[in-house]
């Protein structure tokens, strides 16, 4: 305790202890009455509303929960580590949007800002203070990022980081690995990760054979492969774009050296290495991935965390290399809602707490998920974790690879996620992707979760035999 807390008067911590047992006897009694699941009922009629008009009845793939046979919950709210469904189900969330809100949801600083800059005006169409500040504070986590652009999505970032490096080096081709998903922009929906993977559809229709001709395929982990692939295609690739950490066919960790391999690779054939940290920037660690492995990317592609949960994403890296972006140079990239006012606010607040608040809140997500990592040992199941993702595997063995992951026993992965549904677990809807511990997840809820993991994962493997 600081030696200011200590201070506190014996009126102020019995105030304090007061508001926590009410808080906890409040959730307590949330999650009971909707032990049961009593009912669906609005979530059901949400949903078949939602299929008449939008394509699954959903925006995003994922949220169908087809990959587990079975149908959307709608949420209503979401408060710390806790999401409030329609029908009044409460479950802790470890999808948390699926990366962003390191923080939880509606962290309060955050919202306060986004008011704030609503009132002044949602969208301007020409520059704004925020968007140096944001940029700036991007660079100061992550030095290899000299110069920044702002756009509006994880897939904008690495679409436009390929052009630039495309730009820049006057060459066609790039390199990507089996189970790596950077997005949907056409020439990387080539032995993808993330939804492509969990719908059974690695390739996706109307991607035109042409841009997969320029799309170089390697086996993540697999140093010899990438080197295969440059000498066969010497003088013609221009980048190397890779998640440091694989994160959308589930957490695959690399090997000892791996991206360092790649580093030097690129150095030798004069391609760019680009890495993909829309998930583990600001994630792994403050400086992400890049601090992490102690590797220097050419160019870097962020999102998520970065809009503090607003639709926000960047890309960036050599001055050298930016100063060929319009309108300094002929690489053109533009956008109607970049570094717009609201969610540069979002990002700006989200990043000055983890960079002040940097040695506390990192250890503890990665204490949290530590303890659910265990549960799920002790469960028998497989897992890979780093920091504060991890994913379970229904396997022999933690995948290293795309085609160790496409061995997983996806029923059985089913019948787990229905089984950690039914008690209050929100996890990701699919075998391919990533558990996302957030900094609002309380002890006592983590403890929850790992009861529901023994629980779940028996369950799972017992029905399924």
């Amino acid at each position: 305790m600081k030696p200011s807390e200590q201070q506190n008067t014996a009126k102020t911590t019995k105030s304090s202890d007061t508001a926590r047992t009410a808080e906890r006897a409040a959730d307590l009694q949330a999650r009971k009455r909707s032990a049961d699941f009593k009912t669906s009922k609005k979530s059901n009629k949400y949903f078949a509303r939602a299929q008449k008009i939008l394509p699954g009845g959903v925006n995003s793939p994922v949220r169908a929960f087809r990959a587990v046979h079975s149908t959307p919950f709608f949420v209503k709210k979401g408060e710390g580590d806790r999401i409030f469904d329609v029908d009044g189900n409460v479950y802790t969330d470890y999808v948390m949007s699926w990366g962003p809100l390191l923080l939880g949801h509606a962290r309060k600083e955050i919202v306060r800002a986004v008011k704030s800059a609503a009132r002044d005006g949602l969208t301007f169409g020409a520059p704004t203070g925020r968007e140096t500040l944001l940029a700036e504070e991007i660079r100061r986590a992550c030095p290899h990022m000299e110069m920044v652009r702002l756009v509006n999505s994880g897939t904008e970032a690495t679409m436009s980081a390929i052009r630039l490096a495309r730009g820049f080096t006057g060459r066609d081709k790039i390199l990507k690995f089996a189970g790596c998903y950077h997005g949907h922009s056409d020439g990387l929906l080539v032995r993808a990760g993330s939804g492509c993977l969990t719908g059974a559809r690695p390739d996706s229709l109307g991607v035109p054979k042409g841009y997969a001709e320029n799309t170089l395929i390697a086996q993540y982990n697999d140093a010899e492969n990438v080197q295969k692939l440059f000498a066969a295609n010497r003088g013609e690739i221009a980048c190397v774009i890779v998640e440091p950490v694989a994160a959308n066919m589930g957490v695959v960790l690399p090997r000892d050296n791996f991206l360092q391999t790649l580093r030097k690779i690129c150095d030798k054939e004069g391609a760019l290495l680009i890495f993909d940290e829309v998930i583990t920037g600001f994630r792994l660690a403050y400086g992400g991935a890049a601090q992490v492995f102690g590797v220097r990317p050419d160019l870097a592609a962020y999102g998520k965390i970065v809009g503090g949960g607003m639709p926000l994403a960047a890309y960036g890296g050599r001055a050298d290399i930016l100063s060929m972006v319009a309108p300094l140079g002929g690489v053109y990239q533009a956008g109607t809602l970049s570094g717009n006012p609201i969610a540069t606010a979002a990002g700006l607040v989200c990043l000055k707490i983890l960079r002040k608040e940097k040695t506390e809140i990192y250890p503890a997500v990665e204490e949290s998920a530590a303890m659910l990592e265990r549960a799920y040992r002790e469960a028998g199941v497989p897992v890979n974790r780093i920091g504060s993702i991890l994913t379970p595997f229904f396997a022999e063995k933690a995948p290293e690879n795309y085609t160790e992951v496409l061995a997983c026993d996806t029923e059985k992965f089913s019948l787990y996620f229905r089984e950690m549904l039914r008690r209050r677990q929100f996890v990701a809807p699919s075998q391919f992707e990533a558990m996302f511990v957030s900094n609002a997840h309380t002890r006592e809820h983590i403890e929850e979760t790992c009861e529901a993991i023994a629980l779940s994962c028996t369950a799972a493997k017992a029905r399924q035999e």
